[in-house]
C-alpha cells in the first residue's frame, strides 16, 4: 500500500548532501522518507548547474575530500547509482616563486598520491632535509588523521573521542607508547607551529598552510594542526571531482533514495515545524502543504532551524548563538578559452588538483588581517581549480571552467561598502592574482559568475556567506558544535527534531558524516525498524523450520 503524499515516517529539511545522506540511511532501513527543499536545484552547496550554454558549473564545493575517507560512498553503493569520481592526482600544485630561476626557486611543488614522487618534488624545490621530513610527517600524521576520520564518523562525545584517539597511545610492536601529552600539544597547537617544527622551507610551509586553511581558520590559530596533518591521508585517497560536476554526488544520493522508496520535493521548502503536545509532528511547507511525520531532520543552518521552530523553540534552540563569523570567501567561476599555463610546468602536474597559489605564509596572514579589519584583502590569495582539464563533460571543446577561490572576504565591510557594487572589481583582482602565476590567464577569461559573501547567502542560504555555517575554530568543534546543548544531533525539550548539516559535528566541507550520524541517532531512538523486524522474522522462521526438521 502506498504512503499518502502528505505523510512520512521522516521529513528531511534540505537537500544538501548531509540531508540526502541522512535520508538514504533512513530509507534503507525501511522508513518512508521525504526530503523537502526550497530551492529548485537539488543539492544545496553540492550542486552543479548549466551556467552558460553547454557549460556545467558548480554552485558550491568542487573538490570532495572528507567524504572519500568516510566510507559513505561505498556503504550506500553510490557508484551503482551513477557517481563516478575522477581522482585529483596530483592533488596539489604550488608554483615556484621565481619560475625563471634554473635552481630550486624555479621548481614547483607537486603533491601526488605517490609519496615517492611527492618527496622527489620537495627535494628538488626545497632540499633533501625537507623531503625526508615530509616522508616522516606522513608516517606520523597518517595514523593521527585516520583517528580524526574515525572521530568525524561518531557522535562528538568523550567516549567517541577516546575510542578514536586512544589507540595512538597504545604501544605497537617494537615501538614505545606515544605520550598523551605529546598528542595533546600537537593537536591543540597551531598549524603554523606544527609546520615550523617539521620543515625549514617557507615555500613548503606556505603550500601546506594554504591547504590547511581551506577549513576556515588561519593556521596561526590554536587547534589547527590537524587541518595541516590531513594531507597525510591524501596519499591514500586523493580529493575527487564527480564526473559532470560536484552535483554528481547529490544526484546519486537522490537515485539511491528513490530506489528505496524515498522522495524529494524541490521548490517547496519548510515554512514551519509542526508541534503538538511538545513534540515535532511534521512540517508545513511554503505552499501551505502539511506533511505529517514521526520525526523531522533539519539538515539546514541552525539559525534556519530556530526560525522554523518559532515560539516552540525550547531554550536550548532559542538561546543558541554559535559564532557565524563575518563571511568566509569569494568565488569566481570563469569560462575561459584556455587553461591556466604555469611557466615551464607540465599541465598534467598542475591542473588536475588544487592549485595552491601561495609562496609565503605572510600572504595568508595579511589576507586574514584584512578580513579581521573588515577589509577586502589588499593582496588576494587564490586557489584555482580547473577540472574541465580532466572532465570533458563540463564544457564544450575549446572551452574550460576555472574556479578561483579567494579566502577571508568579509560579509560586512567596515567602510559600509556594497558588495553588489564592487563584485566585478574584486573578481577581476582575483583573476589577476592567478595571472601573476599563469601569465595570459586573465586574457583567456570570457565570462565570469561571481559569488561574493552576499551572493553566497542569497543563492545557497549560507548565512553571512559562511560556507561552514558556523566558525570552524577550536571553540566550536566536536562537543561544542553548534553549542554544547545541541551537539548530540537532537534538541533538548523538543523531541522528534534532529539536526544535521554543516552546523553540526564535524562541520563544513563535503563529508556526509553529520547526515549519517543524525540518521543513526534517530534510528537508535526509534527502536526496531521495518527492515530489522523483517530480518528478525526470517530468522525466527528459519529456526522454527530447523527445529521441525530435527523433530521429524
Amino acid at each position: 500500500m502506498s504512503t499518502p503524499q502528505n505523510q512520512a515516517d521522516v521529513v528531511v529539511i534540505g537537500s544538501g548532501h548531509n540531508g540526502m545522506v541522512a535520508a538514504c540511511y533512513l530509507a534503507r532501513e525501511g522508513l518512508t522518507v521525504e526530503v523537502i527543499e526550497s530551492d529548485s536545484v537539488l543539492g544545496g552547496a553540492v550542486s552543479t548547474v548549466e551556467r552558460w550554454p553547454g557549460v556545467q558549473v558548480d554552485r558550491g564545493s568542487s573538490a570532495h575530500v572528507i567524504v572519500r575517507h568516510s566510507g559513505i560512498v561505498e556503504d550506500l553503493d553510490l557508484a551503482t547509482h551513477g557517481l563516478t569520481y575522477i581522482d585529483c592526482d596530483p592533488w596539489g600544485f604550488a608554483p615556484a616563486p621565481d619560475p625563471g630561476d634554473a635552481g630550486p626557486d624555479g621548481r614547483p611543488l607537486v603533491f601526488s598520491v605517490d609519496l615517492d614522487a611527492t618527496c622527489a618534488s620537495i627535494e628538488a624545490a626545497c632540499g633533501p632535509e625537507d623531503a625526508a621530513a615530509y616522508r616522516r610527517f606522513v608516517e606520523v600524521w597518517g595514523p593521527r588523521s585516520r583517528a580524526v576520520v574515525a572521530s568525524f564518523g561518531r557522535a562528538p562525545n568523550a567516549r567517541g573521542l577516546i575510542g578514536s584517539f586512544w589507540p595512538l597511545g597504545a604501544p605497537a610492536e617494537g615501538r614505545p607508547r606515544t605520550p598523551g601529552g605529546e598528542l595533546a600539544v600537537d593537536f591543540l597547537g597551531s598549524g603554523d607551529a606544527l609546520l615550523d617544527t617539521w620543515f625549514t622551507s617557507e615555500r613548503l610551509k606556505a603550500a601546506l598552510a594554504w591547504f590547511g586553511a581551506q577549513s576556515g581558520p588561519p593556521m596561526s590559530e590554536p587547534g589547527t594542526a590537524a587541518m595541516v596533518g590531513w594531507v597525510a591521508l591524501l596519499h591514500d585517497v586523493p580529493p575527487g571531482h564527480p564526473v559532470g560536476g560536484s552535483g554528481g554526488l547529490t544526484r546519486a544520493l537522490r537515485t539511491r533514495l528513490e530506489s528505496d522508496g524515498g522522495r524529494v520535493t524541490l521548490g517547496d521548502g519548510a515554512e514551519r515545524l509542526l508541534v503538538e503536545d511538545g513534540r515535532v509532528t511534521g512540517v508545513r511547507t511554503r505552499s501551505g502543504r502539511t506533511v505529517r511525520a514521526d520525526a523531522v531532520v533539519a539538515a539546514c543552518h541552525i539559525d534556519v532551524t530556530r526560525r522554523l521552530a518559532a515560539e516552540d523553540a525550547p531554550p536550548a534552540l532559542a538561546d543558541a548563538a554559535p559564532p557565524l563569523g563575518n563571511g568566509f570567501g569569494l568565488v569566481v567561476r570563469a569560462l575561459t578559452d584556455a587553461l591556466p599555463a604555469y611557466p615551464g610546468v607540465d599541465p598534467e602536474l598542475a591542473l588536475h588538483g588544487l592549485q595552491l597559489l601561495c609562496t609565503d605564509r605572510g600572504q595568508l596572514a595579511s589576507a586574514h588581517g584584512d578580513w579581521g579589519a573588515g577589509r577586502v584583502p589588499r593582496e588576494p590569495v587564490p586557489l584555482a581549480m580547473s577540472f574541465s582539464a580532466s572532465d570533458p563533460t563540463l564544457a564544450p571543446p575549446g572551452k574550460h571552467v576555472v574556479t578561483i577561490w579567494g579566502q577571508w572576504y568579509p560579509y560586512a565591510l567596515a567602510d559600509g561598502g556594497d558588495w553588489d557594487a564592487i563584485a566585478d572589481v574584486e573578481a577581476r583582482r582575483l583573476v589577476d592574482a592567478v595571472d601573476r602565476y599563469a601569465p595570459g590567464f586573465a586574457a583567456s577569461v570570457q565570462e565570469m559568475y561571481v559569488q561574493t559573501p552576499l551572493a553566497l547567502e542569497r543563492e545557497l542560504s549560507l548565512l553571512r556567506g559562511n560556507v561552514m555555517h558556523v566558525e570552524m575554530g577550536l571553540a566550536s568543534m566536536f562537543m561544542l558544535r553548534p553549542t554544547p546543548a545541541l551537539s548530540g544531533y537532537t534538541v533538548p525539550g523538543l523531541p522528534g527534531l534532529y539536526l544535521a548539516g554543516a552546523s553540526t559535528h564535524p562541520g563544513g566541507g563535503v563529508s556526509g558524516n553529520s547526515g549519517r550520524t543524525a540518521a543513526r541517532v534517530l534510528l537508535a531512538d526509534r527502536g526496531p525498524l521495518p527492515r530489522a523486524r523483517a530480518a528478525a522474522g526470517r530468522s525466527l522462521r528459519r529456526a522454527a523450520e530447523r527445529l521441525a526438521r530435527a523433530r521429524s
